[in-house]
């Protein structure tokens, strides 16, 4: 690794890494927390759609407030401030930014920075997995069009699973399964902003004092957040998800080796290749000791008898069978993590993860019976949850993605637990999301895995 190397070069020639950043909430504020300890960058702008909640995080986060007096994109760079504005239009059309990174976490939205982003000839950082999981790999074949790098974010835990993936098979092992952590019971898929916080295990004045958005954070307790990641994954890898949604099995670090092993091996994967997310409670609640919830994993195969010797001469950590080993993370620091990313896609033209193929769909699914007139209000919300499933079931079914679920209204009546399909809303085709995702289906359907 000698990306830091290179950083330090970029600031002794005074030659930053120029970014603008678009949306400054809770990940967007980690990133602007670790700029400043960064050497080789300069933060140009920060476009939010409230510059004043924008001014706050940065002085939350330490930044002198002097820092940020650039009364333009141009002031900045001829000062080496940062411009902070609500026109997202001017970070991607100025010639002299590099990078942008996408952290809004609204994906409609982020498929129109992304997409003007690559006209502009700029390298883009999507902190907004919710769209990669949609239109992924459209996004990558048009950045590759347009000659620049789409990125997954690292920290995220997409990215830092790539990462895990790439190493095996750098080393010559097969994969047998990827994933991360989460906390999980079936009954939490119908959780709402309502009750987050106790399922979470937090209080609503922890919540508050970190201002933690409820809807977000309850996507990641229903099941949306755990497989619109794996959904990346799985496009960014190769690897397979399961027919019918993710399993959780519940396992403690030591025991990830022994579950994420085929079925026929005593496991449960339906074979080997698969993405998976691994819980943290056993199915009474219990807690697990020494659990993978904020980690990551992945499961290696020892195809002969002399590496399987070398996991038993080494101690490493495998199955009873010595034959399938578990590397892990046990944490991920989100946003303080993106820097790599941005370091990679500007340094060495590479990206910390992006799509390359279309196996996996994330389709709405109803959290209640949902009836004719009822407005459907994304991941976390109160009417659906997202159900990781192979992308050519997906679209064989008509299932509506999860991340264009927002504000769209249902005409017809679906049972809770059934998946939302394009017949049952009535969808704005207008967006440039609809369209790209049309496009997707059009280009890549048949490859569909």
């Amino acid at each position: 690794m000698n990306l830091h190397r290179k950083l330090q070069q970029r600031a002794a020639d005074n030659n930053p890494i120029r970014v603008g950043l678009i949306g400054a909430g809770k990940f967007g504020s980690m990133y602007l927390a670790q700029i400043p300890r960064t050497p080789g960058v300069q933060l140009v702008a920060v476009a939010d759609l409230s510059p004043d909640a924008a001014r706050s995080n940065l002085a939350r986060v330490g930044w002198d407030p002097a820092q940020t007096r650039a009364t333009s994109l141009d002031d900045a760079i001829k000062t080496g401030g940062t411009h902070i504005t609500d026109n997202w239009e001017s970070l991607v059309t100025h010639p002299q930014i590099d990078v942008i990174v996408e952290c809004t976490g609204h994906p409609i939205a982020a498929v129109d920075h992304c997409l003007a982003a690559f006209s502009n000839g700029k390298h883009v950082v999507n902190v907004t997995v919710e769209a990669d999981a949609f239109c992924g790999p459209l996004l990558a074949r048009k950045a590759e069009e347009a000659g620049v790098v789409y990125s997954l974010a690292f920290g995220d835990q997409p990215a830092l699973i790539c990462d895990l993936v790439d190493w095996a098979r750098t080393c010559g092992f097969p994969v047998v399964a990827a994933g991360r952590g989460h906390k999980w019971l079936p009954h939490y898929s119908q959780s709402t902003p309502e009750t987050v916080w106790g399922y979470y295990g937090l209080t609503p004045e922890q919540a508050t004092r970190g201002g933690l958005n409820p809807k977000m954070f309850n996507s990641f307790l229903d099941g949306s957040k755990p497989s619109i990641e794996c959904s990346a994954v799985a496009n960014a890898t190769g690897l397979e998800v399961p027919s019918n949604g993710l399993l959780y099995p519940p396992a403690s670090v030591e025991d990830i080796p022994f579950v994420t092993r085929p079925i026929s091996e005593g496991g449960v994967l339906e074979k080997k290749g698969m993405v998976e997310v691994v819980s943290s409670l056993e199915a009474d609640g219990r807690k697990i000791p020494y659990d993978i919830r904020m980690g990551v994993w992945v499961t290696v195969e020892a195809e002969t008898d002399y590496i399987k010797n070398c996991f038993e001469e080494y101690n490493a950590h495998t199955d009873p069978s010595g034959r399938y080993f578990t590397l892990y993370k046990r944490w991920h620091l989100i946003g303080l993590e993106v820097g790599v990313s941005v370091a990679s896609v500007a340094l060495r033209g590479e990206p910390t993860g992006v799509a390359t193929c279309w196996n996996a769909d994330v389709v709405a699914t109803a959290k209640r019976d949902l009836k004719p007139g009822d407005m459907l209000d994304g991941e976390g919300g109160y009417t659906v949850w997202g159900k990781v499933l192979p992308a050519k079931k997906s679209v064989a079914l008509g299932g509506v993605p999860l991340g264009l679920a927002h504000s769209v209204k249902v005409i017809r009546p679906v049972k809770q637990g059934a998946s939302v399909t394009w017949d049952d809303v009535a969808m704005d085709t207008t967006t440039h999301a609809y369209k790209i995702r049309k496009e997707l289906e059009q280009r890549f359907g048949q490859q569909a895995g």
